[in-house]
């Protein structure tokens, strides 16, 4: 009676810690948080300028007093100080006052997480402020924000696609049957088109750039109807700007390689799983989550390697954390899917 009278007055929160963005959902309000996972600090006095989006803008565009920090790497913690600075800061922002009762935080993170790893998550997210932190694997929580019937005994899969890493996994009965983690996502993908424009054009772009030629004409898979775009950049020889144009077959072939470790991950899968679960998903499909799913073509390609239906999540950004704040919401129905 006093634990239901506590959450009563308590704001409970879901995050999805992830390596490019953090998203935040509240108990009874939905998904109130997308940010990008960056802050920014002062080096001669060590305090912070700014944080998640307001950050972000200051890439590349900032003194040598500036530097703009990106305190997790390959979806975990590299800086513990910077990510519980930004955690807190995000969380002062969705919380408008201090509340009666410290909320309860329900984390997203990697299956591949250390016990290491999973400390510092949990002590981070308390010096933030959070009460009791649990911890669910990302696929689980894109598994539930995809609607997936977890709770029945049926091979369902998905395939989470962050900044950081690659997420596979088959879930039945509230339990991971199989789960990979593979560091190589869209933040390798953005590094493969820095690295083809400075080889190809002899030219040097943002990091902040080339996710958004990524974004804007990336694909998987020839396209119908060709896309091209100007950008500008900065010529490696003379250092002097210089507007160039690239076309939706170059990024394709930059992107080549990471495309591939993704499809084998998903081949791997299928081929360490029981017998049983995969004649499930021959039957259902399987399920495409993280901003990766967004890139042009990936569900053909994945369906022309596997030979199965290739679903996207509905708006597969936020799938993890609208997963996870169900769990907020139904807590008791779904204990099981913590881990320790």
């Amino acid at each position: 009676m006093f634990e239901r009278l506590l959450s009563f007055f308590s704001k409970d929160l879901a995050m999805d810690l992830g390596t490019a963005n953090t998203l935040i959902y509240l108990r009874g309000k939905g998904v109130v948080l997308n940010e990008p996972s960056v802050v920014a600090i002062n080096q001669d006095t060590h305090q912070v300028v700014a944080v998640g989006q307001e950050a972000r803008s200051l890439i590349g565009r900032t003194g040598q007093r500036i530097v703009t920090i990106r305190p997790l790497k390959d979806g975990v913690i590299a800086d513990f100080e910077v990510t519980s600075v930004m955690i807190k800061a995000f969380l002062t922002k969705v919380l408008s006052r201090r509340p009666l009762v410290r909320p309860k935080l329900v984390v997203a993170v990697p299956t591949g997480i250390t016990s290491v790893e999973k400390r510092a998550v949990i002590e981070a997210a308390e010096q933030a402020g959070a009460g009791r932190v649990h911890l669910i694997e990302e696929p689980m929580a894109a598994a539930i924000g995809a609607g997936l019937p977890i709770d029945q005994p049926v091979g369902n899969m998905v395939v989470d696609i962050g900044g950081g890493t690659t997420e596979v996994a088959v879930i039945s009965m509230f339990a991971v049957a199989y789960s990979e983690s593979v560091r190589v996502a869209g933040d390798e993908a953005n590094e493969a088109i820095l690295r083809y424009i400075q080889r190809e054009r002899q030219m040097m772009v943002s990091e902040v750039l080339a996710e958004n030629i990524k974004m804007k004409i990336g694909s998987a898979v020839p396209l119908e109807k060709p896309l091209k775009l100007e950008v500008s950049g900065k010529e490696i020889l003379t250092g002097i700007p210089k507007n160039f144009t690239v076309t939706d077959e170059e990024i394709r072939n930059a992107i080549r390689e990471p495309i591939l470790v993704i499809v084998d991950s998903v081949r791997r899968a299928l081929e360490k799983t029981p017998p049983d679960l995969v004649a499930d998903i021959g039957q259902s499909g399987f399920w495409l989550a993280g901003g990766g799913a967004l890139l042009k073509g990936l569900d053909r390609l994945l369906h022309q390697e596997t030979g199965l239906r290739v679903n996207i999540a509905e708006d597969p950004l936020t799938a993890i954390v609208r997963g996870a704040g169900a769990v907020v919401d139904h807590f008791d129905y779904f204990r099981e899917v913590f881990i320790n």
